[in-house]
């Protein structure tokens, strides 16, 4: 069962609702690797080293703040308690927005976070979840997690609301720092419809299923064939080459139609597949009729064998009824 990273209360005017915080996501990263000494192989050990004691335990560690050079305050998870701020254990939501990311900055997310109502609290939850999704809004709302406030949103997702921590305004680089145009290049009305044909073309609904991590699966099989003493060559992929602009258009018509082919045999291979399942259908009640066809036969042929054997039967047994009636006549005329 998941585990709660963080209890508090959702606050909005005087309403309080007790609820749980849970990781939404997990970072699987890569694979993972250990460092070792390139000479004999040994995996290296990271070990916590005091300059003046040599190597101590990590349970011995404390955090400090330097607050001058070489001098460090220790702060333990008390003096964290103490910090005189709401949002230790309350969502506090401040303003409710339309829920447009563009409109308040919530282009970048941090991490995302399920929320779980304490049952206590579930009608004023389910309450608020309501009327965010009936109203398009979205709530803008402040939390401290891991040691630091942080700035969130609140918004309705499937039977539950989604907490996703923001960058701060600050931590957030200006597009000042890029080498940008002033405009936007002008484009032919023929280059944009275009370009909107292979849009089109490629549009389709997004499965979250439908992706897997190819890069991850690529390089498991290069070590497993290292493992076994195997030679691993990928293709070496062509470099991608900027498109020319006097080249545009011809790319978009051959990418228009390359996505359409694809479609095309893909559906094709759909088709195909359907045809060789009715031919495998056909094939099998073919086959049933064949094989029930000797047996039918079979029975004929008894049926058949039994009828020829009753007739003689029958004649054999009116042969004597005609000797009977002959000597009744021939008694009859001599009398």
């Amino acid at each position: 069962m998941a585990r709660a990273m963080w209890r508090g209360a959702i606050q909005f005017g005087l309403v309080t609702i007790p609820i749980k915080l849970y990781l939404a996501t997990e970072s699987r990263g890569g694979l993972s690797f250990n460092l070792l000494h390139k000479e004999c192989g040994q995996r290296i050990q990271m070990r916590v080293h005091c300059p003046e004691h040599g190597e101590i335990p990590r349970s011995d560690t404390v955090r400090g703040f330097e607050y001058s050079k070489g001098q460090y305050v220790i702060i333990d998870e008390e003096d964290f308690e103490k910090v005189p701020l709401k949002t230790i254990r309350s969502i506090e939501i401040d303003t409710f927005v339309e829920a447009d990311r563009e409109s308040h900055d919530q282009t970048f997310i941090r991490q995302a976070y399920y929320i779980e109502p304490e049952a206590v609290g579930r009608k004023a939850f389910y309450l608020l979840k309501s009327v965010l999704a009936d109203e398009g809004l979205s709530a803008v709302c402040k939390i401290v997690l891991k040691d630091r406030e942080q700035l969130a949103s609140l918004n309705p997702f499937a039977n539950t609301m989604l907490l996703s921590t923001l960058y701060w305004p600050d931590e957030v680089r200006s597009l000042d720092e890029l080498d940008l145009p002033d405009a936007e290049p002008d484009f032919k009305p023929a280059e944009k419809q275009m370009a909107k044909q292979l849009i089109a073309a490629m549009r389709g609904e997004f499965a979250a299923d439908d992706y897997r991590d190819e890069y991850r699966e690529a390089l498991m099989g290069v070590i497993e064939a290292k493992i076994a003493g195997q030679p691993a060559e990928a293709p070496r992929p062509a470099a991608a080459r900027p498109t020319k602009i006097t080249d545009l258009m011809s790319v978009l018509e051959a990418s228009v139609a390359a996505v359409r082919e694809g479609r095309a045999a893909k559906a094709g291979t759909g088709e195909e597949a359907g045809a060789e399942s009715a031919a495998a259908s056909s094939s099998r009640s073919r086959r049933a009729k064949a094989a029930a066809a000797p047996e039918s036969l079979a029975e004929r042929r008894k049926r058949g064998a039994r009828a020829p054997a009753a007739k003689p039967a029958a004649k054999a047994s009116a042969k004597p009824k005609a000797a009977a009636a002959g000597r009744q006549e021939r008694r009859r005329k001599s009398a």
